[in-house]
C-alpha cells in the first residue's frame, strides 16, 4: 500500500489479521480508517476500509454475525483524549486508583480480585480527559483473550504496584513479564517510537501506590532493581499527590497535542480542546471537527507560541500544544 501508512496504521492493520471475532475485527478496522493519511493515494484504501466496515455492521444487526450475540465485555469504546488500561497483580491498588480520580463505580476490597470485569472512569485533568478502564487482576496461571485485546488497543497502560507490600519488586517483574508473554511489550516512549519488531507494544508506566510508605529515592531504587526503564510515579489514592505528575507523564507517552478553536470575530475560550497526534496540522484539525471541512478552508489564523497572535498560515501548518486556530472558509 503506497499512502505512506504510519506505524500505528500497521499495528492496527496486525491487529486485524490477527482478529477472531467480529468485534475485534470492527475495532482493528475503525482504528485503521481514522489512521490512514487521507490523500488522494489513499482513496482506494478508504473505501475498501468502509465498505469491510459497512459489511460488519449489517452482519451484526442481521444477526449472523458472532458478535451479534456474543457481547464482549472487554470491548469499551473509546472516549476521551486517549483509553488507558489499568493492570496489575491482585491488591495492588489499580481500583484504588480509579477511586482517586474518576467516579467509576469500582470496588476497593482488602481481598483479591474484587474486579471481576473491566470498569471505565473518565480522568479529568486540566482540560483533558483520560479513560482510565480498570481490568481484572492478572496472574500467572490464564489471562483472557478480551483482556488482550483490550490491552492492545489502549492508547497506554498503566502498572498498578504497591509500595508498602514487601513484594513490590516482585509484582513488577510478573506483571511484565506476564504481559511479555501475551506479546505486549512496554515501552517508555510514544507508541509511533516502539520498535517495528515489537508490533504489538504499547506506551507504559507504572504507579507505586501507598507512596506515602516510601521515599522518592526507594521509589527510584525500587526502578532499577527491576531493570525497567519505565517512568515509576509514586502516588497516594487517599491524599491525591503524585497524581499531577502521573498525568504529565501519561500526557508526554500518549504523544498528543491540546488545540483550541474559536469563531472569526469572537474570543476563544480555552475549554475543550481537540487531542491529536504531534505533528498534526490545520488539515487534521479541521477534519477532527468534520470530515468534509478540510475541502472548503482556505486559510487559518494561529495564536502560540512563536507566533504573531493571529498570524495567517496554511493548511499544512504544524499546530502546536496549546494553539489557538481560527479557521475560514
Amino acid at each position: 500500500m503506497a499512502v505512506n501508512a504510519t506505524p500505528e496504521y500497521e499495528k492496527a492493520e496486525a491487529r486485524y489479521r490477527q482478529a477472531v471475532t467480529d468485534a475485534e475485527k470492527l475495532d482493528a478496522l475503525e482504528e485503521m480508517l481514522r489512521l490512514v493519511p487521507k490523500h488522494k493515494a489513499s482513496e482506494k484504501v478508504q473505501s475498501d476500509l468502509k465498505r469491510k466496515i459497512s459489511a460488519l455492521k449489517k452482519e451484526q444487526a442481521s444477526g449472523k454475525g458472532a458478535a451479534a450475540t456474543v457481547v464482549d465485555p472487554y470491548t469499551i469504546v473509546r472516549s476521551g483524549a486517549a483509553q488507558v488500561a489499568v493492570v496489575g497483580l491482585p491488591n495492588t491498588g489499580k481500583s484504588s486508583i480509579l477511586a482517586a480520580v474518576t467516579e467509576a463505580k469500582v470496588k476497593v476490597e482488602s481481598y483479591p480480585y474484587s474486579t471481576t470485569l473491566p470498569v471505565p472512569g473518565m480522568w479529568e485533568w486540566q482540560d483533558v480527559r483520560f479513560q482510565l478502564v480498570d481490568t481484572p487482576p492478572l496472574s500467572g496461571e490464564h489471562v483472557e483473550a478480551g483482556l488482550v485485546n483490550l490491552l492492545r488497543r489502549a492508547g497506554a497502560i498503566l502498572v498498578a504496584v504497591d509500595a508498602s507490600s514487601p513484594e513490590s519488586l516482585d509484582q513488577i517483574d510478573r506483571t511484565l513479564a506476564i504481559l511479555a508473554g501475551k506479546r505486549a511489550d512496554l515501552f517508555n516512549c510514544p507508541a509511533v517510537q516502539i520498535p517495528a519488531d515489537a508490533p504489538l507494544g504499547r506506551p507504559g508506566l507504572i504507579a507505586v501506590t501507598h507512596a506515602d510508605a516510601v521515599g522518592d529515592g526507594e521509589i527510584a531504587t525500587l526502578g532499577e532493581l527491576a531493570g525497567t526503564d519505565l517512568a515509576l510515579c509514586g502516588v497516594d489514592c487517599t491524599t491525591g499527590a503524585g497524581f499531577d505528575r502521573l498525568a504529565e507523564t501519561l500526557w508526554r507517552l500518549l504523544h498528543l497535542i491540546r488545540v483550541y478553536t474559536r469563531i472569526p470575530g469572537h474570543k476563544g475560550e480555552l475549554t475543550d480542546p481537540f487531542t491529536l497526534p504531534v505533528g498534526s496540522t490545520v488539515d487534521d484539525l479541521a477534519r477532527a471537527i468534520h470530515r468534509d471541512l478540510p475541502d472548503k478552508i482556505k486559510f487559518a489564523r494561529i495564536w502560540g507560541t512563536g507566533r504573531h497572535d493571529g498570524q495567517q498560515v496554511h493548511r499544512t501548518e504544524v499546530l502546536a500544544d496549546r494553539d489557538i486556530v481560527e479557521l475560514h472558509e
